[in-house]
């Protein structure tokens, strides 16, 4: 069987303790190579990759979500779970919370967010009216309810660039927009993903409350250690959703493929 699911670990999920017999692949892309990890879940091959590097080595603004979406693609993965951490916007979406994000509003500016970009490639405009997969997010709800978690079913997820904190003016204007997390990696990975016809979702940890909000000074060591507090919850919730998701989708994430230039492997 191939490698038709993987995890794209946040900050604070830098290695795929969930899996075994893990090896290391090298994949080759049009964008550079990345190393990803693939091991055995109940067994099915499953592919990891660190969003950030080891250690949380590169920042969010500088990632090569191209090379890591690209190489998933290459593996033949058609969903992918990814986590994040975030802060909240909306006082219902507490510090230890999980949120499955169903919509975003972008506010990054210097990142390649298109495989598309004339020439051979051609254009495409991707449609974005559900940029995460209903059927992942379906499936991460149930298992995070019978494991007793605090599992918001939607959420609006304000992705910036950073790597710099947001402030108090900003927080201001994305809860009147209709913000409830932010955040600095989604946009362009669920971009990508949608684009190659990947189901993608994210399992969004609230870590702190955002600039204006929180009582205190943002650190980052703080979102740090609440990710360290909640890494076992979010193991368990992911090891559910892996062994909860069918073998076939029947969502209608792949329907893009019917116009897209570029197809599924």
């Amino acid at each position: 069987m191939g490698v038709s699911l993987a995890v794209i670990g946040g900050t604070g999920v830098y290695d795929p303790r969930m899996l075994s017999e893990v090896r290391e692949e090298k994949v080759a892309t049009p964008f550079g190579g990345v190393t990803v990890c693939i091991g055995n879940f109940h067994g099915r091959e499953v592919a990891f990759v660190p969003r950030h590097g080891e250690k949380h080595s590169v920042p969010p603004h500088l990632i090569n979500y191209r090379a890591n979406i690209w190489s998933l693609r290459e593996l033949g993965v058609e969903r992918v779970l990814a986590t994040a951490a975030v802060g909240s916007l909306n006082p219902d979406m507490r510090p230890g919370d999980f949120v499955l994000v169903n919509q975003f509003i972008d506010f990054t500016r210097s990142r390649k967010q298109t495989f598309y970009e004339g020439g051979e490639e051609g254009v495409f405009h991707v449609d974005m009216t559900d940029p995460y997969c209903p059927e992942l997010r379906d499936f991460l709800f149930q298992c995070g309810n019978k494991l007793g978690f605090a599992v918001h079913r939607e959420g609006v997820y304000v992705c910036t660039e950073g790597p710099r904190f947001e402030t108090p003016a900003e927080i201001r204007m994305f809860r009147q927009w209709g913000g409830d997390v932010v955040g600095m990696t989604s946009v362009p990975e669920v971009v990508l993903a949608r684009e190659l016809g990947i189901c993608y979702a994210a399992v969004a940890v609230v870590t702190n409350y955002a600039a204006g909000i929180s009582p205190s000074m943002l650190t980052h060591s703080e979102v740090l250690e609440m990710m360290r507090i909640n890494s076992e919850r979010l193991r368990q919730i992911l090891s559910a959703a892996l062994e909860a998701v069918p073998a076939k989708r029947s969502c209608a994430c792949a329907e893009v493929l019917k116009e897209a230039p570029l197809k599924a492997k």
